[in-house]
């Protein structure tokens, strides 16, 4: 995998210290080895639209495609929460309503509680939104589960401009590829779908493996460094 390549990535556009120490702690955790006490787990989020054809479509024939009206009618969005363990070929993909302080919190209980109950901490990888805080369990959770929860935690945030560096976020755009560039009509069917392509992916513990490290970014993006004036 050579992350750094990806099209369209973002990136300051001048030297940002920022940038870097964030970067660097991300990358460094990244190439720890796998610690069952200790499991990486990497988290985004994203949504669907669901859309309802207005006419029905073509079915295939020997040589020729599905065909569909360009037309389609809106039918609703739901939010998509993406958690990942890239060392361990595990991901979970929950479809919720809304995104809210909330329903990330009953995410990270769900993630503690019941996919890794026996870990000592989580290291969770995630970009710093404003609800990706454990201050977010304290809305949703008395503070005593609040606490518990938040002490399972060891959060590595991605730095802004930075989200490449998410493996969440690559798992995404392959869920996306393989499992949603088509209309589904409803939040059921969607629902249906990521559970198949989530048991397929896990059935074969689909890992991935990140090779850019500290020592690659301090000469790929040496741009990004900002320079010490000797004295």
């Amino acid at each position: 995998m050579k992350p750094w390549q990806k099209k369209e990535w973002c990136i300051p556009k001048k030297a940002n210290a920022e940038f870097v120490c964030a970067m660097e702690r991300v990358l460094d955790v990244y190439q720890q080895p796998h610690d069952p006490n200790r499991p990486l787990i990497c988290m985004d989020e994203s949504s669907k639209q669901h859309t309802l054809e207005v006419r029905t479509p073509l079915p295939m024939k020997p040589g020729q495609p599905l065909k569909y009206d360009n037309e389609y009618e809106r039918n609703g969005v739901s939010s998509l929460f993406m958690f990942f363990a890239p060392l361990e070929g595990w991901r979970h993909i929950e479809v919720t309503d809304s995104r809210t302080a909330c329903d990330w919190a009953h995410q990270i209980k769900q993630l503690v509680d019941v996919h890794f109950p026996k870990a000592d901490v989580i290291r969770l990888v995630m970009d710093n939104l404003n609800t990706h805080t454990p201050a977010s369990l304290y809305k949703a959770f008395e503070p005593g589960e609040a606490h518990r929860l938040a002490s399972k935690l060891e959060i590595i945030y991605t730095p802004k401009h930075g989200s490449w560096l998410n493996m969440a976020e690559i798992e995404l755009s392959i869920l996306s590829r393989q499992c949603l560039s088509r209309r589904i009509p409803d939040q059921a069917a969607l629902k249906s779908e990521i559970e198949a392509w989530e048991s397929q992916r896990n059935g074969v513990e689909s890992k991935m493996e990140w090779r850019f490290t500290t020592e690659d970014a301090r000469v790929k993006l040496k741009k990004l460094y900002p320079t010490i004036k000797s004295e």
